[in-house]
C-alpha cells in the first residue's frame, strides 16, 4: 500500500533530538515519508540527517523563517496528508493510517487534531481536555468534536486543504500560529475535529525559549490574527486589552512593541472571517470567560 502521510517537521539547533525523532518516525510509522525543513541552523543539522537518514528529504534554509518553514514541507510533500511533529514529537503506531482512513471516509474533513501525551509518563497535554469538550456544534457526519484550533506538534491535514488556505503566515512567526490556520480552513469551508483515538508523543526539549519570550509572541500574535480576521471592533479592543496590561507586563509591552512594528503587514492580510465563524469564535471566547479564563491565546 503506498503511502498516505507524508511527517513534516521543522527544526532549528536541536539536532540530537531531531535525530531522535526522525528514528522513532521510521521505527513508528515506517511507511510515512518524512520530510526535515531546517530552519538556518548552525549546528550541523541538515547534514547530520542527510548522513544518517538518506531516506529523509532535507530542505535547508538559509535563515530561519519561523513556522512558515512548514509551508515548504508540505509543498514538497507527495500524499495527500501530512501530519506536522516538532523535532521533539512524534506519532503513535497506527495513528497516522487510522487518520488517513478517517480523512478518506470524510472528505470535507481538513484537519485532525490528536491526542497530545507529554514526556514519558504520557500525561494529558492541557489541551487536549478542551479540544474533547469543544462547545462547538459538531457536524452531523463529523467522526469528533468540532474544534477551531490545534497544536502543530499534533495535527495531520489534508495537504490540498492546508495549501489552499496559505499555510503558516509568515507575518506571525512562531508561538500561536495554528489559531489563523484553522480559522482559515473552517473560513473555507473545511471541518477540524478531534479525534481521541488519534495519538502523538510529545517529549519537549531542554532547549525552548524563554518563558517571558515566548509569552510576549503569544500576546503580539492574539493581537495581530485578531486584526487579521476579526471584526475591527474586536482588533482594537484585543490591542487596547494587551496596550493597558503593557502598564504593569514587561512581556505584554514587548509585545505591543511587537504589534506596531508588524501591524502593517498584518493589515495587508487582513480578509474578516465569514460570520458563521466568527460567532464560533466567539462561543469559544464566552466559554472561556465562563470558565475565568484569558481569552489571550484561546487555544482551540
Amino acid at each position: 500500500m503506498s503511502a498516505r502521510v507524508t511527517v513534516v517537521i521543522a527544526t532549528r539547533n536541536r539536532r540530537e533530538e531531531l535525530m531522535r525523532t526522525v528514528r522513532r518516525l521510521g521505527e513508528l510509522a515506517p511507511a510515512s515519508p518524512v520530510v526535515v525543513v531546517d530552519n538556518g541552523s548552525h549546528d550541523g543539522t541538515a547534514q547530520a540527517v542527510r548522513d544518517g537518514f538518506p531516506g529523509v528529504q532535507v530542505l535547508a534554509l538559509p535563515r530561519n523563517i519561523g513556522a512558515s518553514a512548514r509551508n515548504l514541507g508540505v509543498q514538497a510533500a507527495r500524499t495527500p496528508y501530512v501530519a506536522f511533529s516538532d523535532d521533539d514529537s512524534w506519532w503513535a503506531p497506527g495513528a497516522l493510517e487510522r487518520t488517513a482512513a478517517v480523512l478518506d471516509r470524510h472528505p470535507q474533513l481538513g484537519l485532525v487534531a490528536a491526542r497530545t501525551l507529554v514526556g514519558p509518563e504520557q500525561r494529558a497535554d492541557p489541551l487536549t481536555a478542551l479540544l474533547a469538550e469543544s462547545p462547538l456544534p459538531r457536524a452531523v457526519d463529523a467522526p469528533g468534536p468540532s474544534v477551531l484550533g490545534f497544536q502543530a506538534c499534533s495535527a495531520v491535514l489534508r495537504r490540498d486543504a492546508f495549501l489552499q488556505v496559505g499555510g503558516f503566515n509568515p507575518v506571525l512567526f512562531h508561538v500561536g500560529e495554528e489559531t489563523l490556520v484553522a480559522y482559515d480552513l473552517a473560513a473555507a469551508g473545511w471541518q477540524l475535529c478531534y479525534l481521541e483515538d488519534v495519538v502523538a508523543h510529545h517529549h519537549p526539549s531542554a532547549s525552548r525559549p524563554d518563558p517571558r519570550r515566548r509569552r510576549s509572541a503569544e500576546l503580539r500574535n492574539v493581537v495581530l490574527t485578531a486584526w487579521m480576521r476579526r471584526p475591527l471592533r474586536v482588533a482594537a479592543h484585543t490591542a487596547g486589552a494587551l496596550a493597558r496590561e503593557s502598564v504593569r507586563d514587561p512581556a505584554a509591552r514587548a509585545a505591543l512593541v511587537g504589534v506596531l512594528a508588524r501591524l502593517p503587514a498584518a493589515l495587508r492580510h487582513r480578509a474578516a472571517l465569514p460570520p458563521g465563524v466568527e460567532s464560533q469564535v466567539r462561543l469559544l471566547e464566552d466559554g472561556a470567560r465562563r470558565r475565568s479564563r484569558r481569552t489571550f491565546g484561546l487555544p482551540w
